[in-house]
């Protein structure tokens, strides 16, 4: 029997008013400098508007019971697509709300637009000497590792391993029951993870512990505290530092015994085993493990977020016409290839079910927003024809949660309607390539995207092909206190199995 992951960890009420009250802090000074829809004169560009202090304490309320998209939201409502947040006069946080003013900010090479140092927020979580803990060069070399281990031509070598991990998952249900299904999509891509990038090196008898050790790594180093204070002396940082340190112990020894038996593996681990930096050393155990660990977090926590609420918004919105299409779509493929085929191409065929996946996206993001930092200083064009001088120095913050929701682009952006992505509408591409951006985009766009969409796939396709399904909890609300936001408390179904014909 596997054990559970443990519930959720929520942020103390202590720490949630400390972060507000910093906040509260350091927007009490802002000004507003300039009113809506104030064009510049003869297209001159103009520095953006600056919240004012009415806004700053009503956004503060926001915060706290709603979240930090909640508060972009209505701050672009006051102000447009592109504003400015004082932070007491020492830092100047500018927001681009919508694909017409991200170009750049998406684009922009690393000597103009580089990834914020708030992404070391990481660095306690993945460990020392990887990714936002090394110098860009080594950075870029070691997201190659990463890259070429699921490229397309590696990835059509896992959906086998992912196949079979869903099949005997899912194969001890009963005939009938009722399960939590983020508990069982949480496991089963927990599962697949240790399949497609550790191999046989974590056995089925440590899978229980490191399953555990990894939850309570990104339980415990996410929230929204984290952001601000990654390194903070509170209890949740301390039960992420614990996991951390017996993960990196497990991983170093998986390592060392991959290495040791000269066998080579269809899996991550050993692509990561021979690679090579530009000098030809080597990538070290401890670079290897937390490597790995940033590719489950990437691979396995945002993925279980996805997972979680395309079956949640499949079982709950449009009176279940979503759920019949899709279950449909699986008809036609099993008329098609047969039940017992599902390899890279057949899944490649489904469009309906990652249309779902794509609208779950939308109303879900997996992270609330994505940070950047002026390192020159540049100009933008407004949607309202406005333009923008963005001075060298200030962060740039844009939501995913927020521009997944903008009425120009998407039509009844607050109704789930997977459609909109289909053939005829395809309303990610109405505002250019920048529409649609779950997995941000350009330059950083998150290279696991396509494997998040296989995996995500497999499971779904097995679900509708197997089981008649029935959420009989409430729609889940948000965890907006965390960095990467999921489903709150348990997303409770039913189900009968029930093989399609």
């Amino acid at each position: 029997m596997v054990r559970q992951l443990p519930p959720s960890i929520d942020m103390d009420q202590a720490t949630i008013l400390v972060v507000a009250a910093c906040l509260a802090a350091a927007t009490a000074a802002l000004i507003l400098r300039r009113p809506r829809n104030g064009k510049p004169p003869g297209g001159v560009a103009l520095l953006p508007p600056v919240a004012s202090g009415v806004s700053a304490i009503a956004a503060l309320g926001t915060l706290v019971t709603k979240g930090l998209p909640a508060v972009i939201h209505d701050l672009h409502g006051e102000l447009g697509s592109v504003f400015t947040v004082s932070l007491l006069g020492l830092k100047k946080v500018t927001f681009l709300v919508g694909p017409e003013v991200t170009t750049h900010f998406f684009k922009g090479s690393e000597s103009e637009i580089r990834q914020s140092d708030i992404y070391k927020i990481t660095v306690p979580i993945f460990g020392r000497g990887v990714l936002f803990d090394v110098d860009l060069p080594t950075r870029s070399r070691q997201i190659s590792f990463l890259s070429d281990a699921i490229k397309p031509v590696n990835l059509r070598g896992h959906v086998d391993s992912m196949v079979r991990e869903v099949e005997d998952y899912f194969g001890k249900w009963g005939e009938h029951g009722t399960v939590d299904l983020k508990q069982e999509l949480g496991l089963v891509l927990m599962r697949i993870a240790n399949r497609c990038l550790l191999g046989e090196q974590i056995g089925d008898n440590m899978f229980d512990e490191v399953t555990h050790l990894l939850h309570e790594l990104f339980e415990n180093g996410l929230h929204m505290t984290s952001l601000f204070f990654p390194y903070l002396p509170i209890p949740p940082h301390r039960r992420r530092d614990a996991a951390r340190a017996k993960l990196g112990e497990i991983f170093h020894e998986a390592v060392r015994a991959r290495r040791a038996s000269g066998r080579a593996e269809n899996d991550v681990l050993q692509k990561l085993v021979e690679s090579r930096y530009a000098d030809g050393r080597p990538v070290t155990e401890s670079e290897i493990a937390g490597l790995l660990i940033g590719m489950i977090f990437a691979g396995q926590h945002t993925s279980a977020s996805a997972a979680i609420w395309t079956g949640a918004c499949l079982l709950s919105h449009g009176d279940g016409r979503h759920l019949v299409a899709a279950v449909e779509e699986q008809k036609q493929i099993i008329a098609r290839h047969g039940r017992e085929r599902v390899d890279y191409d057949v899944l490649r065929e489904i469009g309906i079910l990652r249309c779902c996946i794509m609208e779950a996206l939308r109303m879900h993001a997996p992270a609330n927003v994505i940070i950047r930092e002026a390192n020159k200083s540049f100009s933008l064009q407004a949607r309202d024809g406005g333009r923008y001088a963005i001075p060298k120095g200030h962060t740039l913050v844009t939501s995913p949660a927020v521009n997944n929701r903008l009425p120009h682009i998407f039509k009844d952006p607050l109704v789930y309607d997977p459609s909109r992505f289909g053939p005829g509408r395809e309303e990610d591409k109405v505002g250019g390539k920048f529409s649609f951006t779950p997995f941000s985009a350009g330059r950083h766009v998150c290279l696991g995207e396509d494997y998040a969409y296989m995996q995500i796939k497999v499971i779904w396709s097995h679900l509708l092909r197997n089981f008649e399904l029935k959420i009989i909890s409430p729609f889940p609300d948000e965890e907006w206190e965390k960095f990467i936001p999921g489903p709150r408390g348990k997303v409770i179904v039913t189900y009968k199995r029930r093989p399609l014909e």
